[in-house]
């Protein structure tokens, strides 16, 4: 399996296997790879003649430095994964300074107000180091297609719209969340829950299926104020926030619209673990 550490030699080789009319399928992740990852890398290898994944820890989209610290880091673990998985997948596994050469900040981006909802409000400076890093990783890999999961939604949001606003030539392709047996949404994170909360944390998922069911025949502010309940009666889990929103503008809903398509939004902390999840209310 091709793994390149340095962009000069990844370009350098994917330029020696481009072809006119072939595809590259890219899928950006921070390792800690699960199931989920490896959905997305099965997407792309069905859809393009040649996949490439990148395993970054991005720095400037850690607003909290503990949070940045604790971020597990399993290189040859994920490496392996890839590799079980289909061997000529081309990993890209750079330092922060082969990608940030030597000036790890972000660039400020204008994403229409895109960035000021739900994880832009309690994570200050987090898109600007999301369009940074993905943007940059664009320009190395130069992909087709690439893949995110609709778990981070408003991060799929955000992509294409600084695709858009940069005129970039990749088409982005958002994928079905991934769950576990439970319901929760799989993350890296994940893993630093006991086992317990990993089972108790099946209420978010829970609660999001509610909420879409009350939706149908409640107004925004009575499902928020039900969500809301839900986790103050419940000690484990403290609720940093849930949010109806417009999926293409994501402002928040006060009243429903017949011609927007709405989608609920939650972060929750289990044991200063934090989770986000997502669903469609249509």
């Amino acid at each position: 399996m091709p793994i390149f550490y340095g962009k000069a030699a990844l370009i350098e080789f994917l330029n020696s296997i481009k072809t006119p009319n072939s595809t590259i399928g890219f899928v950006p992740t921070m390792g800690a790879l699960h199931q989920g990852h490896l959905s997305l890398m099965q997407q792309s290898l069905a859809e393009n003649n040649n996949t490439v994944v990148s395993i970054f820890v991005n720095p400037t989209q850690f607003n909290n430095p503990e949070d940045l610290k604790k971020y597990p880091r399993t290189l040859e673990l994920d490496t392996q994964k890839i590799s079980d998985l289909n061997a000529n997948i081309i990993v890209y596994a750079p330092t922060a300074d082969d990608i940030y050469e030597g000036k790890i900040v972000s660039q400020d981006f204008d994403f229409d107000g895109l960035e000021n909802q739900m994880e832009g409000k309690f994570r200050p400076g987090h898109f600007n180091g999301v369009g940074t890093i993905v943007k940059r990783l664009f320009e190395i890999v130069s992909p087709t297609h690439a893949y995110f999961g609709e778990k981070d939604f408003q991060q799929l949001q955000i992509v294409k719209k600084m695709v858009s606003k940069n005129h970039l030539d990749v088409n982005i392709i958002g994928c079905n969340i991934y769950r576990e047996a439970n319901g929760l949404a799989m993350s890296s994170r994940n893993e630093r829950l006991s086992t317990s909360e990993r089972e108790q944390a099946s209420i978010i998922y829970q609660t999001l299926l509610e909420a879409k069911e009350k939706f149908k025949t409640q107004n925004c502010i009575e499902v928020k104020k039900w969500v809301t309940d839900v986790f103050d009666s419940n000690s484990i889990f403290d609720l940093e926030y849930f949010e109806i929103a417009d999926e293409e503008t994501l402002i928040p809903c006060d009243e429903k619209s017949k011609d927007k398509n709405y989608r609920a939004f939650i972060a929750v902390f289990v044991n200063n673990i934090r989770l986000i999840d997502t669903i469609s209310l249509k």
